[in-house]
């Protein structure tokens, strides 16, 4: 495996969740840890052995330091990190259970990643040596200053040739759909890989696919075909990716994923469904896209690399916290049909 830099931009966030299943209003503590969009996928591509560096902003101090050691540990260069501000964002989390969906409740405001200005970043020499570049719609809704950074980042990585990917991640409580599609667009003109589902390319991009309800617990996969060929047309995009979640419940979903590009994939191909007992839904979208990174650029083909994407973010359901600690010989085990959950001894 040839070792390819790949780098990501966005925002690390202190992540206090309620130990369990308990309730916000019931809990009497916090189990801490750290994640966010981009930093899950360089800690996961940094657990597959690929080289992943992270780019953000963070104070100076100690909690700051945690946040860089949080992803510093899975071998993430995290050089390129810019220090300054005095807060980490923090988002509070309840997982929810059976028919009680989970909660994130955002206390984000004025972080230091939101206080980053353009030209604090050397993009020339973050990029050097790069062969793709990834961002979350997250990014640009943090704010306008962020909105010019990641254009800036965009630019100089098209100039220099790098891959692009971008998971369209709509979040409604950062921005409204009306924001959304006036940043995200023309943002599009960058992208070389889309990765999306049925919501984030409704509300960021504006395009919906027919007969599709994930909460019946049943999806009609001919309006995501059309939706992949849609995107793909209309954007220019090289590969569209469309991960298709079916919720029977908060524990419970259906996980599979969509494919359409110009090699193996012309018609768009639908990987493997599993059936999931989910521990932590948080960060399975993240493991998604970094199994697809690693596969776009190690396996043969398009469809392999969307079975390891599919497969790699099937194992995150079932680990606690944003990022995954799976590596590439348990998701092949799992493509190979070691599924089964017997004990290995």
């Amino acid at each position: 495996m040839e070792k390819k830099k790949i780098v990501t931009f966005g925002e690390i966030m202190l992540r206090l969740s309620t130990p369990g299943y308990s309730r916000f209003v019931q809990s009497q503590s916090f189990d801490a840890g750290y994640g966010g969009g981009e930093a899950n996928v360089a800690a996961s591509l940094s657990q597959f052995g690929m080289d992943a560096a992270f780019v953000t902003r963070l104070p100076k101090h100690e909690i700051g330091q945690s946040a860089v050691n949080a992803v510093r540990k899975f071998g993430v260069d995290t050089q390129y990190i810019v220090r300054g501000g005095d807060r980490v964002g923090i988002y509070f989390l309840e997982t929810g259970a059976s028919q009680r969906a989970s909660k994130v409740i955002y206390d984000r405001s004025d972080s230091a990643v939101s206080q980053l200005q353009p030209g604090e970043v050397d993009w020339e020499k973050v990029f050097d040596g790069a062969s793709w570049f990834h961002w979350t719609g997250i990014t640009p809704a943090i704010g306008k200053n962020l909105q010019e950074c990641l254009k800036d980042a965009c630019v100089t990585a098209k100039k220099k040739g790098i891959t692009i990917s971008s998971d369209l991640n709509y979040r409604k409580k950062l921005w409204s759909e009306k924001e959304a599609q006036a940043v995200m667009v023309p943002l599009m003109e960058y992208v070389d890989v889309c990765i999306s589902n049925e919501e984030d390319a409704e509300k960021s991009l504006g395009f919906k696919p027919e007969n599709t309800n994930v909460e019946s617990g049943h999806l009609d996969e001919s309006g995501y075909r059309q939706l992949a060929l849609q995107l793909k047309k209309r954007f220019k995009f090289k590969t569209v990716a469309i991960t298709l979640r079916e919720s029977f419940s908060a524990t419970r979903n259906g996980w599979s994923a969509m494919i359409h590009d110009d090699n193996d994939c012309a018609t768009p191909y639908r990987s493997r469904i599993y059936d999931i007992t989910i521990v932590d839904r948080v960060g399975g979208g993240d493991s998604f896209a970094a199994g697809l990174i690693y596969g776009l650029l190690n396996k043969p083909g398009s469809k392999e690399a969307l079975e390891f994407a599919v497969a790699a973010s099937c194992l995150k359901h079932t680990v606690p916290g944003d990022f995954n600690y799976c590596s590439v010989a348990e998701v092949e085990e799992l493509i190979k049909g070691g599924g089964s959950g017997r004990v290995q001894r």
